[in-house]
């Protein structure tokens, strides 16, 4: 299913969460990945682990340091990816990447393996539009979408970045880096309804949404919400139960129904 027709689907939760490849391991990942995929999110952010997250937030930041100790790398995301795939997951799968890693593995070979792996998008958060564009059109070729990112501060950049935009246009919320926040930027709203009025294809907003209250809000300005931080942090608090299998269908549970709560949807799990 394409990033766009799963935004359309009235059967999918207008979420997009964010996990850390390899956090706490890359089985507990693909359990995750699988979740996700049965509660009909609308696409799945899939971070490669790196050293110098700038954008990032202390737990994604110690997430990432945690998976890098383990030896994951941008191939064995890729590898997870296509393992997803075999398995049966159909959710899209966006690949949440710094620059550096794909500009050593390479950026043709890189696009050529995503798609081969049954990855529908990228993000790449250090990368700027101006500069990015031979990188998107290289995954235009392949029929991948290099997700857009703008933020209050781009003003009248806004109409440039997402006018060929591809799968959806991600709006950052607040100044700064990923966390969950309890205030997001005064004139937020505005911002993201100029975005959504420029954009031919669907918006999502993230940075700092990690409960319901939020969600329900930014839905009357968005498309869909992101939710990393608040996610990351879950699976860290509940690591050691998701990689012991006496313990592992409780944990898994509690986590279903956190992302059950966050849309409203909240049938009781026993």
């Amino acid at each position: 299913m394409r990033i766009e027709a799963a935004f359309n689907s009235e059967d999918r939760l207008p979420l997009i969460p964010f996990i850390t490849a390899g956090d706490p391991s890359l089985e507990v990942t693909l359990d995750m990945i699988r979740l996700l995929d049965e509660e009909k999110v609308t696409a799945i952010e899939l971070g490669v682990p790196y050293s110098d997250p700038l954008a990032d937030g202390p737990v994604i930041q110690s997430a990432s340091e945690r998976a890098v100790s383990q030896g994951v790398t941008l191939t064995r995301v890729l590898e997870l990816a296509r393992t997803a795939r075999e398995m049966g997951v159909t959710t899209p799968l966006v690949l949440f990447s710094y620059y550096n890693p794909i500009l050593r593995f390479g950026e043709e070979e890189l696009v050529e393996r995503a798609r081969s792996s049954g990855l529908d998008g990228m993000i790449i958060p250090d990368l700027p539009w101006e500069e990015g564009r031979r990188f998107s059109r290289l995954a235009g070729e392949q029929g991948m979408d290099l997700i857009p990112l703008v933020a209050p501060t781009s003003r009248e950049r806004i109409r440039r970045i997402v006018s060929d935009a591809r799968g959806f246009v991600y709006c950052v919320s607040s100044l700064g880096t990923t966390g969950m926040r309890q205030h997001f930027s005064e004139g937020v709203e505005p911002f993201l309804d100029v975005v959504r009025e420029y954009s031919p294809v669907p918006t999502a907003v993230g940075f700092g949404i990690s409960r319901s209250e939020h969600v329900r809000h930014f839905l009357n300005h968005a498309d869909g919400v992101v939710v990393g931080s608040a996610l990351v942090r879950l699976i860290e608090a509940k690591g050691d139960r998701l990689r012991d299998s006496n313990r592992k269908e409780q944990a898994v549970a509690e986590i279903r129904e956190f992302i059950r709560d966050l849309t409203g949807n909240t049938p009781s799990i026993p």
